[in-house]
C-alpha cells in the first residue's frame, strides 16, 4: 500500500463519503487511489471556490466532513473566499492539498508557495505530512479534527513523493471528542433572566437552529416568553410550518438596532452578539443596546443542544408547548415583476422539504419572511460574507441530500463569482433550480455608498457599482454549462418556470431581470 492509498482508506474508515476535487500533476497518485479504492464519491469542480463553497453545503447538510482535493498553494488559494465562509458557518472539512515531492522543493519551481501560510487561518488543525509511514494516522487526526463540535477546518498537506512511496498504513480514526457543557452557573443565570420578566431574546447558532435543538429552543422560549432571532450571517435554519417562530437579524446595523432595541437581556448559544459588518462614522457598531445584559450561555465548542437541554430543564419546560408557525402560501402572484411579488411567487411554490441556498443580497430580503408559513424546508446562508457561495453550496447540499430538491437564490453579480458551479450541477444531474436575480449592477455598494454619507457617486464610482453593459446573458451562459435556461418577464411565467424545475429533478436556471 502507497500513501496515497493509506490516506483514502483512511478517509473511507472515518466515514468521508465525498470529495470535492480540482487536482492537478503532485496529487495525481492520490487521484490514481481514489480511482482503485470504493467508498469516496468524486465530484470535479472547474474552480477552487467551487470545490470548498461544495463542501461547505455538504457538510451543512449531511452533517460530517467531506474531502476537499485541490493542487498545491494557489490552487488551495483560489479556494480561500469560499473556505472563508465554511469557517464561519464552523462546518466539518477535511482538505488534502498536494505538495511538490520533498526532493524537488529545492528547486523554487513556479508553483512553490508556503501553503501552510495561505492555510493557518482558516485551518482549525494543520499539519504537512512527513514520512509515508505516518500519511494515514495524519488522515485520521485530520478527520476527528474535522468532526470536533461545532465542526472544524482540518487541512491536511501531502507531498506527491510520499504519496507515490511504498509503506502506508491506513488507520481507522476514532470518535471526536465529546462537547462540554457550560458551567452549571450559567445555565442557572439563563434561567434566572428567563423568569425576570424583562424583555429577552435568545439569539441562537449552529445545530440550535434545526431539529431537536430549534424545538428545545422553542419551548424555553414559550416559557420564558422570550423572543427566538437568529444570526443575519446564519450556517443553516430550519423553517416553515409547525416550527418555532424566529426572526432574522438584518444586516444593516440601523434595521438590527431597530429590532434589538427592545431587549433588555440576550442570551447567546453558539453564536456572537450582532455587530455591523463594516464600521461606518458616526455610528456604533454593536447592535443591542448599552444596557442590555448579554450571556454567553453556549460558546463555540460547547454543546449548544446539551446546554439548551439543561436550561429546559432548570425552566421545567418540557410540557411547555410553543406556538408553531401555522400553514399559510400566499396566492401566486400575477402582473409585471416586482420583488414582493417574487417572494410571493417563491413562497407559493416552494415544495415541502426544500433546501434554499440563499444568497440573493438585496433583490432577495423579502423572500425568508414570505416563505415563513411554507411547509417545512432548509435555509442555508451565507456565513462570512466573501461572496459567490449559493451555487456552490446548492451543489454540495444537492450530493448530501439526493431526494430534497434545492433552490438556489443568487444575483447576478455574485453569481459570477463561481458560476462554473452550475457545470457541476450539470454534470452531476443534480435536483438544483437556480434563480438569478439579474439587476446588473451591484446594489449593496451603492447602499453601502449611500449610507457612509460620502454623496452621489460620480461617474467613476458608479462605474464601479455597474455591471451591465455589455449586460450578463445567464440563460446563453446556463445552456453553455448544460443547466437548461430560460428567462422571465412576467410573475406568472416566473410561477410556471418554478413549477417546472421543481418538478424537473434535475437542474434548470432561471433569469430574473429586475
Amino acid at each position: 500500500m502507497n500513501g496515497a492509498e493509506s490516506l483514502i482508506a483512511t478517509l473511507v474508515a472515518g466515514g468521508v463519503e465525498a470529495c470535492f476535487a480540482n487536482p492537478g500533476t503532485s496529487e495525481m497518485h492520490i487521484v490514481a487511489a481514489l480511482d482503485q479504492l470504493p467508498g469516496i464519491r468524486c465530484v470535479l469542480g472547474l474552480f477552487e471556490g467551487v470545490v470548498t463553497g461544495a463542501a461547505d453545503g455538504y457538510a451543512r447538510m449531511a452533517e460530517k466532513p467531506a474531502s476537499t482535493l485541490l493542487h498545491l498553494g494557489p490552487g488551495f488559494a483560489n479556494g480561500l473566499a469560499n473556505l472563508h465562509n465554511a469557517s464561519r458557518a464552523q462546518v466539518p472539512m477535511v482538505n488534502i492539498v498536494g505538495q511538490h515531492a520533498t526532493f524537488h522543493l529545492g528547486h523554487d519551481t513556479p508553483l512553490t508557495s508556503d501553503i501552510e501560510a495561505f492555510a493557518r487561518p482558516y485551518s482549525k488543525w494543520l499539519r504537512t505530512t512527513t514520512t509515508t509511514r505516518n500519511l494515514g494516522s495524519d488522515a485520521s487526526e485530520a478527520v476527528v479534527a474535522a468532526r470536533t463540535a461545532p465542526g472544524q477546518i482540518a487541512t491536511l498537506v501531502v507531498p506527491a513523493d510520499l504519496a507515490w512511496t511504498d509503506g502506508g498504513i491506513a488507520a481507522k480514526p476514532g470518535a471526536a471528542p465529546q462537547s462540554p457543557l457550560p458551567a452549571k452557573e450559567k445555565i442557572l443565570q439563563a434561567a434566572t433572566m428567563l423568569r425576570s420578566g424583562l424583555p429577552t431574546a435568545i439569539l441562537l447558532g449552529g445545530d440550535t437552529l434545526y431539529g431537536s435543538g430549534l424545538a428545545t429552543a422553542g419551548r424555553i422560549a414559550a416559557a420564558g416568553n422570550a423572543k427566538l432571532l437568529a444570526p443575519y450571517p446564519f450556517t443553516r435554519l430550519e423553517r416553515g410550518a409547525g416550527t418555532p417562530p424566529i426572526d432574522r437579524v438584518p444586516y444593516p446595523i440601523d434595521q438590527s438596532t431597530h429590532q434589538l432595541k427592545e431587549f433588555k437581556q440576550l442570551v447567546l448559544v453558539g453564536t456572537r452578539p450582532p455587530v455591523a459588518y463594516f464600521a461606518h462614522p458616526g455610528k456604533n457598531a454593536v447592535a443591542t443596546q448599552p444596557a442590555c445584559n448579554v450571556l454567553a450561555l453556549a460558546s463555540p465548542g460547547e454543546d449548544y443542544r446539551g446546554a439548551l437541554n439543561a436550561l429546559e430543564a432548570a425552566l421545567a419546560a418540557h410540557a411547555v408547548q410553543f406556538s408553531a408557525e401555522k400553514p399559510a402560501r400566499p396566492p401566486t402572484p400575477t402582473g409585471s415583476i416586482t420583488l414582493p411579488g417574487l417572494a410571493m411567487a417563491i413562497a407559493a411554490e416552494l415544495p415541502e422539504n426544500a433546501i434554499v441556498a440563499d444568497e440573493s443580497m438585496t433583490s432577495g430580503r423579502g423572500i425568508l419572511s414570505a416563505a415563513r408559513g411554507c411547509p417545512r424546508h432548509d435555509w442555508l446562508a451565507c456565513t462570512g460574507g466573501s461572496i459567490g457561495i449559493a451555487m456552490p453550496l446548492a451543489a454540495g447540499a444537492a450530493i448530501a441530500c439526493a431526494d430534497r430538491p434545492v433552490l438556489c437564490l443568487t444575483a447576478d453579480g455574485s453569481g459570477m463569482y463561481t458560476l462554473q458551479a452550475l457545470w457541476t450541477i450539470a454534470r452531476e444531474n443534480l435536483r438544483v433550480t437556480t434563480v438569478v436575480f439579474a439587476n446588473r449592477v451591484y446594489e449593496v455598494l451603492k447602499r453601502e455608498f449611500s449610507s457612509l454619507g460620502i454623496g452621489t457617486p460620480g461617474p467613476k464610482a458608479s462605474s464601479m457599482f455597474d455591471i451591465g453593459g455589455p449586460d450578463l446573458d445567464w440563460t446563453s451562459l446556463a445552456n453553455g454549462m448544460g443547466v437548461p435556461g430560460t428567462r422571465v418577464h412576467s410573475l406568472e411565467e416566473f410561477s410556471v418556470e418554478l413549477r417546472k424545475g421543481f418538478a424537473s429533478g434535475g437542474p434548470s436556471l432561471i433569469e430574473v431581470p429586475l
